[in-house]
């Protein structure tokens, strides 16, 4: 009988879940991890880790990567699973054919896009549209139009449907339309408690931002949760509380002990990223976030925007074109405070809200599948850093938290949140036999960030090795450039 095909021998094995930390071998066959022990039988292909850390690869539930490029570079972070699962897709069939068709290095997944949906039924965009094509609508206010009775059924049936094609969850960019009436978000709710699955909430904007607003985004989840029954997911939460972080997990977490089931996310930065299109951008707006125009670095050009008339102007020429925001300063103590508050609340998990990567005309483009990419190319040092810097910032800390809980929030509690409707996620986050093949061998003395605002596409250092379904795709801390070993994770339709 022959042996394992790959054997990782000597390394400290970490399992979030069984809380397994000693040195051991693991075997690795057919995609799956076979064994777990010392003085395995020799396969192969044996890699010495010894001193190394042998875990389970991260699940990034907020991942809007669609380019060959970032996904490399979230490999380079730890990341094994990427799932879109904010601003979703739909159809979904099609973004499931697409991804396979055109091959991944790491697993993927979709929600069902709520603004798709009102995209195409109230505005009549059309579907399949591109992520490009998606983010220069994204301010367009024809689709954030209160919905008529029959408009709302056909999107509702649009999800549904969605949802019997194993649609992840439904993902809602409510912060985007906030002319949208309270009660369309408590049907949309109701259908996901119905389906048995999340919805992926990027808030509407909170009351002390928008004191006239329809109402409170963090009260909408949280009422949404209790009149339903559905999880909701709270997306970034740290990105659209700013300031008021501590009153918005206040209120969750009563909600929480209420028994409501809401879980949140958070990434480790102080600056966003989006389309500079967006409705909260408007030169007249953006005060309620405290901001101004050279708040905002626009990234095509990685130009800071001068002045309302120049943000005005970049709004009107390239509605989609990605821009950072500074919400919070990441140098200012108090400031870091409230960043650590939202990736240390109690079952936050680290989701990166990963970008695209922008390229510029200076860098010609010709090789798409080019590694690695030219130092013009722009995106959010999320992209390349946050689960690096996530572990970095919570196991060094004022008050560290040891490295199988930092390392738990990346793996096994995403994983958790989606495997009540999708069997793969209970193989995946952890490091035990019979669980998928998505393992991290990280160096945790030199782990560390790289990318930065400056030189966002720097990858990860101390990422040694990253296999998706017993592959290499990250081998001796480089990218292997043929792996396309992603599998498609899906729900099963209730």
């Amino acid at each position: 009988m022959s042996g394992p095909e790959i054997v990782l021998r000597g390394g400290r094995v970490i399992d979030p879940e069984s809380g397994l930390d000693a040195v051991a071998d693991v075997a690795i066959d057919q995609g799956r991890i076979t064994a777990i022990g010392a003085e395995l039988p020799a396969g192969p292909d044996g890699v010495d880790v010894a001193g190394l850390v042998v875990t389970a690869g991260f699940v990034d539930l907020h991942s809007h990567v669609t380019d060959l490029a970032g996904m490399r570079l979230q490999a380079l972070d730890g990341v094994t699973t990427a799932l879109e699962l904010e601003a979703g897709a739909t159809p979904v069939a099609a973004a499931y054919r697409n991804a396979a068709a055109d091959g991944r290095p790491t697993n993927y997944g979709f929600a069902t896009s709520w603004a798709q949906a009102r995209m195409d039924e109230i505005a009549g965009f059309g579907p399949g549209s591109t992520l490009a094509g998606f983010l220069s609508r994204l301010g367009d206010p024809r689709w954030q139009q209160p919905a008529q009775a029959g408009q709302l059924r056909a999107m509702l049936s649009r999800i549904a449907a969605d949802l019997a094609d194993g649609a992840l969850g439904i993902g809602v960019l409510l912060g985007y339309a906030p002319a949208v009436e309270p009660g369309e978000y408590l049907r949309v709710a109701a259908l996901a408690a119905e389906a048995g699955v999340p919805t992926f909430t990027h808030a509407r904007d909170l009351i002390e931002m928008v004191p006239d607003g329809a109402i409170d985004g963090a009260e909408e989840i949280v009422r949404a949760a209790g009149q339903t029954g559905a999880r909701m997911h709270y997306c970034h939460v740290n990105s659209t509380s700013q300031r008021h972080i501590e009153r918005v997990l206040e209120l969750v977490g009563r909600a929480q002990a209420a028994g409501a089931r809401i879980s949140t996310e958070a990434y480790p930065y102080g600056s966003g990223m989006t389309a500079i299109g967006a409705a909260f951008l408007a030169p007249e707006r953006l005060g309620e976030r405290g901001l101004v125009p050279s708040s905002l670095t626009y990234a095509p050009t990685g130009e800071t925007v001068a002045s309302a008339a120049r943000l005005a102007e970049l709004r009107q020429a390239d509605p989609g074109g990605l821009a950072i925001i500074e919400l919070l300063d990441e140098n200012h103590p108090a400031d870091q405070a409230l960043l650590m508050r939202s990736l240390t609340f109690p079952g936050a998990v680290v989701a990166s809200d990963a970008m695209p990567l922008t390229w510029t005309a200076a860098d010609a483009r010709t090789d798409p599948e080019g590694w690695p990419p030219p130092a013009t190319a722009i995106t959010h040092p999320r992209t390349a850093g946050t689960f690096s810097r996530a572990i970095r910032l919570l196991t060094r800390g004022r008050e560290p938290l040891s490295l199988a809980q930092a390392l738990s929030k990346c793996s096994l509690e995403p994983a958790r949140l989606l495997e009540d409707r999708v069997p793969a996620m209970a193989r995946k986050g952890r490091l035990q036999v019979n669980a998928d093949a998505d393992v991290l061998v990280l160096d945790p003395v030199h782990l560390a960030d790289q990318a930065t605002y400056a030189h966002s596409t720097r990858p990860s250092a101390g990422i040694r090795h990253v296999l998706v379904n017993g592959t290499f795709v990250v081998r001796d801390g480089s990218i292997v450039p043929e792996a396309r070993p992603g599998r498609p994770v899906r729900a099963e339709p209730r």
